[in-house]
């Protein structure tokens, strides 16, 4: 069954990053072409539901241990590579004084450059951080991220939904994870224009393929009519 849904006006509006904000799988980037083909297909079992994300989240940082510079040139491609009107999109989000936040279960400090080059606030931005050695080699992940297992992202939304009183919230994402938490939202959204997984359409009572798609989703018709005034 679809997941229950309600139009806007919305309060707030929540994006995931990989493959929502920006077209890349950030995860995807750090490795060689040689293993590319492995690692995605790991990132993509996780985001069609059918592996919980907490058995593959820990390794692929294992067998990828991305250093500072790594997740340098990461931030540098998320950047890059911005799904063509998803910054005038947040743009005018923000214009019509709606709260804006980042929800990712990438790495920290690649996904904090995206926030910044949006406008996103430091403490509206949310993913996994990571903790490197003095050369600047990988040492770690945050093990205790709710952002790294299944079932953590309708965990960590539903807390800030009550916490930080964000009132009406829209969520926009692309896998199973922003799936999850459609329950702690008023809509879900399920975004395909990078990749359109068919068990997260399925279940979705809202789709878009592209960005202009998203526009009726997220405003109320007032809203749109004001910001092309």
């Amino acid at each position: 069954m679809p997941v229950a849904d309600a139009p806007p006006p919305y309060d707030t509006v929540v994006f995931d990053c990989d493959s929502t904000l920006s077209e890349i799988e950030g995860i995807d980037e750090l490795v060689g072409e040689e293993h590319r083909a492995a690692l995605a297909e790991l990132t993509n079992r996780a985001m069609v539901g059918e592996v919980p994300l907490e058995d593959v989240y820990g390794l692929r940082l294992e067998r990828v241990r991305p250093t500072r510079a790594d997740l340098e040139r990461v931030a540098g491609l998320y950047v890059e590579r911005l799904v063509r009107g998803m910054a005038e999109l947040v743009r005018d989000l923000q214009a019509a004084n709606k709260r804006v936040l980042i929800v990712s279960g990438g790495l920290l400090p690649a996904v904090a450059a995206v926030a910044e080059h949006l406008g996103v606030a430091v403490n509206d931005t949310f993913a996994v951080d990571v903790t490197f050695a003095p050369d600047g080699t990988f040492a770690d992940f945050e093990r205790t991220s709710p952002l790294a297992r299944s079932g953590g992202k309708p965990e960590l939304i539903g807390r800030l939904v009550r916490e930080r009183d964000l009132g009406r919230v829209a969520l926009v994402g692309d896998g199973a994870t922003d799936l999850e938490a459609a329950s702690v939202v008023q809509r879900f959204v399920a975004f395909g224009a990078v990749e359109r997984r068919a068990a997260v359409f399925e279940r979705a009572a809202a789709h878009a393929m592209s960005v202009h798609e998203l526009r009726p989703l997220l405003f109320a018709p007032d809203e749109l009519a004001a910001l092309v005034r």
